[in-house]
């Protein structure tokens, strides 16, 4: 799976409209790429399900919601946008629309134990519904998110997605080592509730991660990645999140 590529071309489709219907060969490819994706904390229980998006609060036309339930434990928003962000790639690559529906709900708010977290509406989309120059796409510049050398990764892990776009990461390279923050300037919450915040905002760091990882591995830097437990209360404007050290470019052969 060449994620990279698909950061070119996913879109978030805010309303579905002239859908195809998605074939049950499709959808069993999609379970079984959902049982590949890599957790970013393997300790933590989830748990993925593809219903019916009218058997959910979501009403943005789509087809099917994929549900994502996990133990409401250390880290376990960072880790559901980690591994959302495979599916949401994924699903650019097969023409599946996609939409992170965060104020969505679906009927069973537990599944064997676990809680339910976030959704992703979908639905099976034409080609040339997808984003065809990401460049135009309205994100902070470089100077906002990145400091230091971009390593000509921040001019495309800026393009990430996000709750209501708010971008809520900032990178310092010291030169061997990257440390991510989660940002959060005080008082600005755009248009989500404010005590909603700092919940999608955890999730959009496991996007995030994902994504910068990607972007690393597309221009051969090896790494050793520590995660930092995201304990803030926002009173600090940055928050660490995560490190990554012994930066070193390979050949690539």
């Amino acid at each position: 799976m060449d994620y990279y590529k698909q950061i070119f071309k996913r879109k978030s489709f805010h309303i579905f409209k002239d859908t195809d219907t998605l074939a049950n060969d499709e959808i069993q490819e999609l379970k079984d790429f959902i049982k590949t994706v890599k957790p970013l904390n393997p300790e933590i229980k989830t748990e993925i399900c593809i219903v019916p998006e009218k058997e959910t609060t979501c009403k943005r036309g789509g087809e099917f919601c994929i549900l994502f339930y996990s133990e409401t434990k250390d880290e376990y928003l960072r880790n559901i946008g980690f591994v959302g962000e495979q599916i949401d790639l994924y699903l650019a690559s097969k023409n599946i629309g996609a939409l992170w529906f965060g104020i969505g709900k679906p009927k069973e708010m537990q599944v064997n134990g676990l809680d339910f977290v976030i959704m992703i509406s979908i639905a099976k989309m034409d080609d040339d519904k997808f984003r065809k120059d990401m460049l135009k796409s309205k994100r902070k510049p470089i100077s906002e998110i990145w400091n230091g050398d971009t390593l000509s990764v921040a001019e495309i892990v800026r393009f990430t997605p996000s709750a209501c776009n708010t971008q809520p990461w900032i990178v310092k390279n010291t030169g061997s080592d990257l440390f991510v923050y989660r940002y959060k300037k005080p008082g600005k919450r755009g248009i989500m509730p404010a005590d909603k915040v700092r919940y999608y905002n955890k999730i959009d760091m496991g996007i995030f991660l994902f994504m910068l990882e990607t972007c690393l591995a597309h221009e051969n830097y090896k790494f050793d990645r520590t995660l930092f437990a995201d304990t803030s209360d926002d009173s600090l404007e940055q928050t660490l999140i995560a490190k990554y050290a012994n930066l070193s470019k390979t050949s690539g052969i």
